[in-house]
């Protein structure tokens, strides 16, 4: 995709690998907050809109094009405060200062297959916010969302680095529980899910939702039944304080954490007696780079070294969010399709990642969509962001997480 005066084109031709698709004109719905294209949103920061011809039709994209290497430009993780809570994207960004946004990473939306279970918005992925690990990742077949492509985890991350570049990456959690009884691993950091058998560590950070859910499902299957053997224990300033035979719900103290356990996890914390000493620890670790993260979070990628992934779906259309990566990591694109009745098709994943590389990425993650699908800005001289496309379900999802941009003038 080429650049004329500083501007995306509005006409963009997707070739995928049903064959070349014939280009369109931008036409159909005005953005809800009246933005045109080519608008200088802040400094480093412009907004356009183009349209995309699909296999399914025409959909109406809104993009962001955010210039890293502008030192009055910073990329932060929106979240409302908890890992195990939502709210809508033009919230996130007016509490935290940002000039534009989008939503993030797939999340624990229902809980249909376990009644009785509170579901806890928390999202797939890991996710880091001002350099601070939030959580880990759910295991692969606990994940809410379309299937991951061929090769790609639910560790899979966007982030931008201390550096201020941007990058795909893959964090794992790294942790154990120490005490006389022998130090084990830790195999969960503030996730709605827990691999079967292991031990999870839940801080403030996760928020009041209970903590059930984490129990239920198995590795492989996201609906199975809860697990029957489950145990808790509170660790409170380096010392057991409390244990319980089921997860609770409430907030977690500051500087305290609550060991979840579930199965061998838990016949393991039984071992552990009020007052006996513990220690826990937990970071999350990068897979490639060694630059620490200001930001992350989970999603899937599409694009790598300018390549789709092999095995991408080109049949299933849908409102889609995604970021790229170009100019080797000092430029990042955002990418939310518009939701109105007249685009509500949508693209599929090959399509979506075919508009990322022709719009300049070397790299591409796809983000969650559907009804979660926003992206948000603040016009010049506004006190608040507008939302800029038309979210599918009519008004805007309530989410865990998302990306935002903020400058100074």
């Amino acid at each position: 995709m080429t650049r004329r005066d500083g501007r995306l084109r509005t006409v963009l031709t997707v070739f995928t690998a049903c064959g070349a698709l014939a280009g369109a004109a931008l036409v159909g719905a005005a953005p809800a907050s009246g933005a045109e294209e080519g608008t200088a949103i802040a400094p480093g920061v412009e907004y356009t809109q183009l349209d995309i011809q699909g296999a399914k039709g025409v959909a109406h994209a809104h993009v962001l094009d955010v210039d890293l290497r502008d030192p009055r430009v910073r990329v932060g993780l929106l979240n409302p405060g908890a890992v195990a809570s939502r709210a809508p994207v033009s919230r996130l960004a007016d509490d935290q200062g940002a000039v534009a946004g989008v939503n993030g990473d797939f999340f624990n939306i229902t809980e249909t297959q376990h009644p009785g279970v509170e579901a806890t918005g928390a999202t797939v992925g890991p996710a880091i916010a001002g350099g601070h690990a939030l959580k880990a990742a759910v295991p692969n077949g606990q994940r809410f969302g379309p299937a991951l492509p061929p090769g790609t985890t639910t560790e899979d991350v966007f982030g931008v680095g201390v550096d201020r570049r941007a990058r795909l990456d893959g964090l794992t959690l790294d942790g154990s529980v120490r005490s006389h009884e022998g130090r084990w691993p830790l195999g969960g950091l503030n996730q709605y899910a827990l691999p079967e058998g292991s031990i999870g560590a839940f801080t403030s950070d996760w928020g009041s939702v209970s903590r059930v859910r984490a129990t239920c499902g198995t590795d492989t299957e996201r609906a199975a039944p809860c697990s029957t053997d489950t145990y808790e224990v509170t660790v409170e300033g380096g010392r057991v304080v409390s244990a319980a035979d089921t997860p609770g719900a409430g907030p977690v103290v500051s500087g305290s954490t609550v060991l979840v356990g579930r199965e061998a996890g838990a016949q393991l914390l039984r071992k552990l007696s009020v007052g006996e000493r513990v220690t826990v620890r937990h970071r999350l670790v990068a897979e490639a780079s060694r630059i620490p993260y200001g930001m992350a979070l989970g999603g899937y990628p599409m694009l790598v070294d300018g390549r789709p992934l092999p095995g991408l779906d080109d049949t299933t259309a849908a409102v889609r969010t995604a970021v790229g990566i170009a100019d080797h990591g000092r430029r990042m694109l955002l990418l939310a399709l518009d939701g109105a009745p007249e685009y509500r098709n949508g693209l599929t994943i090959a399509e979506v990642t075919e508009t990322m590389r022709q719009l300049g990425s070397q790299d591409a993650f796809s983000l969650d969509g559907g009804g979660s699908s926003t992206m948000v800005a603040r016009q010049p001289g506004a006190d608040a962001v507008g939302v800029l496309n038309h979210p599918s379900g009519g008004a805007e999802r309530p989410v865990p997480n998302g990306i935002g941009v903020f400058s100074r003038p």
